[in-house]
């Protein structure tokens, strides 16, 4: 058994599909249309370096699935490894990326969480070298 992905429901495909692929540099791998089957759009994101996969879930009105939103329903949050976590956040911020309270200077500079445009939690982090090793890093992580 693997993880295949993770999947979210947004309000705006485009600005979601645009959010990911500009700012995280997620590529876009496969998309498909269910509203025949009373369902929505779905576009799958893929991350080029870990091969993790994001699903973004668009529901219409009147569908089953389309029920009213609530941010960060079911979901707790998707991280990214970054190299640098300050100018990555930082660069995020002068992007208007809406922080969240948790930020690099309450987690001695190596975490932080920022909200997507549907008000969901981003985990940005970075290792510390110092304090991990090959033997404690999972593969792929």
């Amino acid at each position: 058994m693997y993880l295949s992905y993770c999947g979210i429901r947004v309000r705006d495909l485009d600005r979601s599909v645009k959010f990911y692929t500009e700012l995280f540099g997620l590529r876009e791998v496969a998309r498909g249309d269910h509203r025949k089957y009373g369902a929505g759009i779905y576009v799958l994101l893929r991350d080029g370096k870990s091969g993790q996969k994001l699903e973004l879930n668009w529901y219409p009105e009147g569908s089953a699935y389309g029920v009213p939103y609530a941010p960060g329903e079911g979901l707790d949050h998707i991280a990214f490894v970054v190299d640098d976590l300050k100018s990555t956040y930082n660069e995020l911020l002068r992007k208007g990326v809406k922080p969240t309270d948790v930020n690099p200077s309450k987690t001695s500079g190596w975490l932080a969480y920022v909200k997507d445009p549907d008000e969901n939690w981003i985990e940005i982090y970075q290792h510390d070298p110092a304090k991990q090793t090959a033997a404690t890093i999972p593969e792929g992580y």
